[in-house]
Parts: C-alpha cells; sequence; structure tokens
C-alpha cells in the first residue's frame, strides 16, 4: 500500500460532485441543505418564533436546524441538555468566487455578434475567463416574490481572446484587459439586439412563463467539470474551491458530528456567507448581523439571558476557513523564504500580525489539539513581508461577535483562477480536522 492510498478518496469524489452542482452561491447552499436534511437537520424560518423546540434536536431525534438566506447558509446542532450558555465551536467558510455576473440590462452586443453585458465581481484572474465554454447560473426572482434556482450547464458563452496576429505586442509586453471593453462574452449571432432576449432564454430553461421573472442574480461559471491530474492523480483541477472546497467540507465534518453517538461539550455550527470576495458587507456577508443573530436566538430560545449570551460567546471559538497559497514552483520568490506551504501536506494555519487573519497563539494551540486529536498534520502560511497580505472572514467574525477566531485552509495554486487547484488528499485532511475541532 503506498502512503497516499491511506487518504480517502471517496471525500474528494463527493467534492467533485459538491463542486459541479454548486456554479452560483446559491446552488451552492441549496446542495449543503440539501446533505444536512439527509443527516436529519432541519430548516426553521427567520420570520418564524424560536422556542426550544426549534433552537434544540428534540428526543425523537429530529437532528440539527439551519438557516438559508440567499446565497448564504447557518446551521448547528445543540446537544441534548445542552445549557442556555454552551459555548459554540463555528466552522466559518464563504459561497461566493470571483466571477463575470450579468448586468441588468443584459441584451448587447455589436457587428453581428450578440453579447451578454457583464460585471466583473470580486477579483478575478481575467486572462483565465478567455477562450473558456461558460454556462449561466443563478437565481430568478418572480413576480409574486419567490425564487427559482437556473443553471445552463452548456457551453452558451465565451468571452474570446484577440488572436496574436492583431496584438503583436502581448507576448512581450503581456496581455492587458480593459475590464469594460475587452471581457463581454459572446452568446450568438443576429443583427438585431433584442430587450429581454437573455431572460426569455431563461425563462424557458427553468420552465417558467414568458414574463414571469423581474429580476436576476445571474453568474458565468466554466462548464468543465473538475478533474484528477498528474501522473498519479494526486492533484485535483477545478473551478470555485476558493472556497466552496471549506463549505463542502465543514457542511461533511459537521454532519458527521450530528450523526455521531457520542454528545459534544460545545454547538457545533456551520457558517458560510456570501460576498467575502467584495468585503462581506451585506445582509448575507460575514460583516452582517446572520451569525449573531442565530446564535443569540439559539441562546434565547433555550431559556437564557443576556448574561447568558454573553458567557456562550466569550467561550466560543470559530474557524474560518479558506484557500491560501501553496509554495508556486515557478514564483516561490514571491513567498516567504521559511513558509512553504505544499499541497498534500494537511491544511494550513494563516497568521499575519497586522490582523489580516485573526490567528494568535492560543488560536494556534486550538488548532492543534484539533489537529492531533484527528492525526492531521497541518503547515504555517505567512505573506512575505514584501507582498500585501489578503485577508479573509476571520478578522470581520472575530471583531463583530467578540469571538475567538483562528485563520486556516488549504493550500492551493491559480487561487482566482476559473480554474484552480490542490492537493487530492487535502481535503478529506481538512474535514477530518473540521470535525476533530467541531467534537472537541
Amino acid at each position: 500500500m503506498t502512503e497516499r492510498a491511506r487518504f480517502d478518496r471517496g471525500h474528494t469524489d463527493d467534492l467533485m460532485t459538491f463542486l459541479a452542482a454548486s456554479p452560483s452561491p446559491y446552488h451552492a447552499v441549496a446542495t449543503a441543505a440539501e446533505r444536512l436534511e439527509k443527516a436529519g437537520f432541519r430548516q426553521v424560518a427567520e420570520t418564524d418564533a424560536w422556542d426550544a423546540e426549534t433552537s434544540a434536536a428534540s428526543a425523537a431525534g429530529s437532528g440539527g436546524k439551519y438557516v438559508l438566506r440567499g446565497g448564504a447558509i447557518v446551521a448547528w446542532y445543540v446537544p441534548e441538555g445542552a445549557a442556555p450558555h454552551t459555548p459554540f465551536r463555528i466552522v466559518g467558510a464563504h459561497t461566493d468566487s470571483p466571477n463575470l455576473r450579468v448586468k441588468p440590462l443584459p441584451d448587447s452586443g455589436a457587428h453581428g455578434w450578440r453579447q451578454v453585458a457583464v460585471e466583473i465581481y470580486g477579483g478575478p484572474l481575467l486572462n483565465s475567463w478567455l477562450d473558456r465554454d461558460l454556462g449561466l447560473a443563478g437565481r430568478l426572482t418572480l413576480r409574486d416574490g419567490s425564487t427559482r434556482l437556473v443553471n445552463v450547464d452548456r457551453p452558451l458563452l465565451r468571452v474570446p481572446q484577440l488572436a496574436i496576429h492583431l496584438d503583436r505586442s502581448v507576448t512581450a509586453d503581456g496581455l492587458k484587459l480593459d475590464k469594460q471593453r475587452h471581457m463581454q462574452p459572446v452568446w450568438g449571432l443576429g443583427g438585431d439586439v433584442r430587450d429581454g432576449d437573455l431572460i426569455a432564454f431563461l425563462e424557458e430553461a427553468a420552465g417558467l412563463p414568458a414574463g414571469e421573472v423581474t429580476g436576476w442574480d445571474l453568474m458565468t461559471h466554466s462548464v468543465e467539470p473538475p478533474a484528477y491530474l498528474g501522473r498519479d492523480g494526486e492533484l485535483l483541477a477545478g473551478p470555485r474551491m476558493d472556497n466552496l472546497l471549506s463549505v463542502h467540507a465543514g457542511t461533511a465534518a459537521l454532519a458527521a458530528v450530528a450523526s455521531s453517538s457520542s454528545q459534544p461539550a460545545s454547538i457545533p455550527v456551520l457558517a458560510a456567507f456570501d460576498h467575502e470576495e467584495n468585503g462581506s458587507q451585506s445582509d448575507t456577508g460575514a460583516d452582517g448581523p446572520l451569525l449573531g443573530n442565530v446564535l443569540e436566538r439559539s441562546v434565547f430560545a433555550r431559556g437564557g439571558s443576556f448574561e447568558d449570551r454573553a458567557r456562550a460567546f466569550a467561550g466560543s471559538v470559530c474557524l474560518s476557513s479558506d484557500t491560501g497559497h501553496a509554495v508556486h514552483p515557478n514564483y516561490a520568490e514571491r513567498h516567504d523564504p521559511t513558509h512553504h506551504p505544499r499541497v498534500n501536506g494537511g491544511p494550513i494555519l494563516k497568521v499575519n500580525v497586522n490582523n489580516r487573519y485573526a490567528t494568535d497563539g492560543s488560536g494556534r494551540a486550538e488548532f492543534t489539539a484539533a489537529c492531533e486529536a484527528a492525526g492531521v498534520p497541518f503547515q504555517s502560511f505567512v505573506s512575505n513581508n514584501s507582498m500585501p497580505c489578503g485577508t479573509t472572514i476571520g478578522p470581520i467574525t472575530a471583531a463583530r461577535h467578540g469571538i475567538r477566531t483562528v485563520d486556516i485552509g488549504v493550500a492551493i495554486l491559480s487561487m482566482h483562477s476559473v480554474r484552480e487547484l490542490c492537493g487530492a488528499d487535502d481535503p478529506f485532511l481538512l474535514a477530518g480536522a473540521l470535525a476533530a475541532f467541531l467534537e472537541r
């Protein structure tokens, strides 16, 4: 048996299924909710009154609960007999990825080409979106205020790159893309651009009557499926691993803990937010009130007071799980010279003394204990002092809720590309560490 054979490739196979089923944040939370429901969770509405039965699992074993709001999901499992001041152990992640999103007036075109007007979401590697077969997915809002998911998962759009014969300087000077002029995809031919054509096409694709859609949140995605890569299949190439890899691992870990015969001492929580890629400031982002509201209502529904809420939050811990940078073999000088995370080396602990990551020494001890309990190796990541450091939902969660937070993740290459690359064993290792953390 090889060293790698001890890892569970079934988890990575399942991650590939999850990625393919989740071309938008709305699809990601629907897929996660479906998996949690199979583990006994049930949805509760934010507009309903929450009582003790809503907050906790019933004696009949109804499992955990979850709240959906747009592209975000918060799920939790209250063990039997948990006191109102019982602390929470939270896995935090985000459901959104950089991409091209459809504008309010989408129908465009010129010179006999029909195009879709798009806006750049987040910070994508624009060149990675060129000459890709793209589908279209997202959420349609109907006249009655209800929503419908739509996914055209076939080659529908393409952003064609300019031929080298018409841009002779591209090899020497590099590719220069104007976000407004150069990133509008084509989706057909026709001399006349007719307002409403794209939405009419999507209404038909979703099986809706003409004129039923009055709002939309739509985005492009590569239709190329995830795939193992490398001589021995030791790598995984796929879309949206930043950060659906963590959403999938967190969902699997929470479902496993809730289904276990042993009762955790804390309340396990999964919080997967939208809009991390553009600052998290929304009602479904980490800088919004969603997580705090859910946790507080859980405390109060179990008969707790503000004092119980304060005690619960003070004793809580959050693992903010997001992808990080593996050392790049062609650009090793861009990394810190003494911190070179490698793929398939286990999850990474992310540290930045300027609080771009929330990890401190006590957080390192917390994550060390979880990895030791799971038998999982881990690595440390810091940025090169000469390079600006990215950030995550970690510092936001810590500052907004006063909850001790640790930034972790999986090391990948090609972050923010339409197609990213990770080690095929690391998703399984991350899920094991998260489950051990939730069980502690």
